[in-house]
């Protein structure tokens, strides 16, 4: 699995012209899930993502999570993160998981970020989204399962 996490003042998908997922402060996850993923790794993203301690503290130290400020999380699927791009000039998506499998990840972790406490939308799975957002800081991290 792999995420591309980020600190937002605010943040918006829309399809169409319908806006299916909005949040104040709190963190836009792109989120794709690789063919030979398992439970554990969505299980793991939702818990180590709810807990990551990347929001200024009152004396703005970077120490606080995203269930410590209150905010939201924006999750949108993003099955082009699985890209590998070293060997030619169009990048192989071959990594990523089916879109059945895909999905069943993407739900997962969003009911687990949920149940992790975690205020969550989403973006519409599948669908040719345009995402919208204030990157605050910026602050940030990628996240591949297979390292840390």
């Amino acid at each position: 699995m792999r995420a591309v996490v980020q600190r937002v003042k605010q943040a918006s998908v829309t399809v169409g012209e319908e806006t299916v997922g909005a949040i104040g402060k709190g963190l836009v996850i792109l989120l794709c899930a690789e063919a030979d993923d398992a439970d554990a790794d969505a299980d793991f993203f939702a818990r180590k993502i709810a807990r990551m301690r990347i929001f200024e503290d009152g004396e703005g130290r970077i120490n606080l999570s995203l269930l410590d400020v209150g905010g939201a999380a924006l999750v949108v699927s993003q099955f082009t993160l699985a890209a590998q791009w070293r060997k030619g000039n169009r990048p192989s998506l071959s990594g990523a998981a089916s879109p059945e499998t895909g999905r069943r990840f993407y739900d997962r972790f969003c009911r687990q970020l949920e149940n992790e406490g975690a205020a969550v939308e989403t973006g519409r799975f599948g669908a040719r989204m345009e995402v919208a957002l204030i990157n605050e800081g910026p602050v940030t991290i990628w996240m591949n399962s297979r390292e840390g």
